[in-house]
């Protein structure tokens, strides 16, 4: 079954190339403004097939009105491997930089945490099969095209995949909250590294944080105990690139 993808940028970043191929652009009839014509000029110079269609008929297939006049029907997202997203970093002549997300099933958390690993550059993210939102329409537009050069691993078994990291060299640290977890600016996060972000509200499970070699806290001083998942997960990310950045 074929999925459909909606709004501007993120139609745009999918024909402009990604792991998903392209099978018909789907735009409102009669309202081809500007930003809907380049799209429209785009797919067919990459001999995708453009239908117009009446905006009731969009509305029902995005399942809301919010798509600003465009769909992208895309053959069904696929997930890559561990191996795959290791042989991405060792081609990349670069230090590992991964992410782990342990049980994020917020839609719009997913797909901001993906935007953000994305930008800062890590070489995958990975997910387990169940306890995790799966990639959809929202997650996609959220994410802004991040899917399209990011790969994205499923895994049936995160301590597991934690400890493959490790065995390839990779040092592995859950973003905790919690008393005894060390200061996120204060620690050393250079190298061959991952990072591990849990839920909002119940955060790391016990066997995530057990199978980690490190717990980190982001340092806060106001009354509030605790960040958004997505907040978290880009403050932690940014963090590591910017020590990379300097050690660099």
């Amino acid at each position: 079954m074929a999925d459909f993808l909606y709004g501007v940028n993120p139609v745009t970043e999918a024909l402009q190339g990604g792991s998903r191929t392209p099978l018909e652009l789907l735009v409102v009839k009669g309202d081809a403004g500007p930003r809907l014509q380049t799209l429209i000029e785009l797919a067919k110079s990459r001999q995708v097939r453009v239908s117009f269609l009446p905006r009731t008929e969009l509305d029902r297939l995005a399942g809301h009105s919010h798509h600003q006049g465009v769909l992208l029907k895309l053959t069904p997202f696929a997930y890559h491997s561990l191996d795959e997203l290791l042989a991405v970093w060792r081609n990349s002549g670069l230090s590992a930089f991964f992410l782990l997300l342990d049980g994020i099933t917020d839609p719009h958390n997913f797909g901001a945490i993906l935007r953000s690993a994305e930008v800062v550059g890590c070489h995958g993210v990975i997910v387990a099969k169940d306890r995790s939102c799966p990639v959809t329409p929202v997650v996609e537009k959220t994410a802004a095209g991040a899917l399209s050069h990011l790969p994205l691993c499923q895994v049936t078994n995160l301590a597991r995949a934690i400890d493959e990291l490790k065995v390839a060299g990779i040092w592995c640290y859950g973003l905790a909250g919690e008393e005894g977890a060390e200061d996120l600016f204060r620690a050393g996060l250079s190298g061959n590294l991952a990072l591990v972000v849990g839920s909002e509200g119940k955060g790391l499970r016990p066997n995530i944080r057990k199978h980690c070699d490190g717990l980190l806290a982001i340092p806060m001083r106001g009354q509030v105990g605790s960040l958004n998942a997505s907040v978290a997960a880009g403050v932690a990310l940014f963090e590591v690139l910017r020590q990379n950045m300097t050690d660099g």
